[in-house]
């Protein structure tokens, strides 16, 4: 499969699949994007930051992040574009190259994420913890229905939104291929 290029929004934060996350919009490069993401109807990258800050400078991306959809967007109290986005598609960076106006652009392999696979009994716990969780917390993911609390991925996905972990930790539940190799990560993060 060909890489295919993706418009990159680094950020000090791992967007995970499935995850929703507010962004306030001020930078003429990320105003370009949104407006280029209204006329394609597609979405952009968000990588975790590993060198340099989120305005000014191109920063340096991780190699790994999770496409953004726009679900929503728009106007902050300080009269920002507010944009509220979902975490769709995992991608792999290629290669990058900086635009005239500082945006990033990634030629991006596409991850293949498309199987759900059962929970194994040795992860049994992480779907109890997590309805714990979601009992407590509410919110969007306590709607979902209660065969979710059997899709490896699922459960991985949204104790990794949930859980207090570093983004460092994040990033290396975001790059690993296997659903249940990710359970097994966090598993160990959580003893």
């Amino acid at each position: 499969m060909p890489a295919q290029s993706l418009p990159l929004f680094p950020l000090h934060t791992v967007l995970l699949p499935g995850a929703a996350l507010g962004l306030r919009v001020f930078e003429p490069r990320y105003l370009d994007l949104v407006r280029e993401c209204g006329r394609s109807g597609g979405g952009f990258g968000i990588c975790l930051i590993l060198d340099g800050e989120e305005a000014g400078a191109p920063a340096t991306p991780a190699a790994f992040g999770t496409e953004a959809l726009i679900e929503d967007f728009g106007t902050g109290d300080d009269g920002l574009l507010t944009l509220q986005v979902r975490g769709a598609r995992r991608f792999h960076v290629q290669n990058t190259r900086v635009r005239d106006n500082g945006l990033t652009v990634a030629d991006v392999a596409w991850c293949d994420d498309a199987d759900t696979d059962e929970l194994r009994p040795q992860h049994g716990l992480l779907a109890m913890v997590l309805e714990r969780i979601l009992d407590q917390v509410g919110g969007e993911h306590a709607q979902a229905p209660v065969s979710r609390l059997d899709d490896a991925a699922w459960i991985g996905w949204r104790l990794a939104e949930m859980l207090p972990l570093s983004d460092a930790q994040r990033q290396s539940l975001l790059q690993d291929d296997d659903p249940h190799a990710r359970l097994d990560q966090l598993l160990g993060m959580m003893s």
